[in-house]
């Protein structure tokens, strides 16, 4: 995780600013920049555009009783691309528009799924008391069990 931390905050700019530089030689300063600051543009407006539909998606799934598990991924997608879009450079804004694609956020939401799937912990109420289930599965029924409480005595 350091590495990635490291290769994230120091090599990623330098490689940025080489291919930076080297796009300035081959194109000139001027198109060099234009370019990046279209780019740029074009990915807000973008970014504004999957974030809103991903809110929609999220909203209507609380609406429904459903769990937005897959919501939740999706606007992690775009606001990583919001965030690589921050960053001047074209590899980044390849990464961000990479993200802001559908098929590649529903790649990121199976395997986040498929990563994740270990490590949720289950505990359903039953009328026996508390069921842990370790490494589970969210059930795919929404089961609703009405109790009525017993009252204790008065003293």
């Amino acid at each position: 995780m350091f590495l990635l931390i490291i290769s994230l905050v120091v090599v990623l700019p330098l490689i940025e600013l080489y291919v930076i530089v080297q796009v300035g030689h081959q194109v000139g300063l001027l198109t060099t920049v234009a370019s990046l600051v279209a780019i740029s543009a074009v990915g807000t407006s973008l970014v504004k555009r999957e974030g809103v539909r991903v809110y929609k998606d999220f909203s209507e799934a609380i609406q429904r009783g459903e769990e937005p598990s897959t919501q939740i991924v999706h606007g992690v997608c775009v606001l990583a691309a919001g965030v690589f879009l921050l960053a001047p450079g074209f590899i980044s804004d390849v990464l961000a528009i990479t993200l802001l694609l559908p098929p590649t956020r529903v790649l990121a939401t199976k395997l986040v799924r498929r990563r994740s799937r270990s490590k949720i912990t289950v505990i359903r109420a039953t009328h026996t008391g508390p069921i842990v289930e370790t490494r589970g599965t969210l059930a795919s029924s929404f089961d609703v069990i009405d109790v009525d409480p017993l009252e204790g005595e008065n003293k």
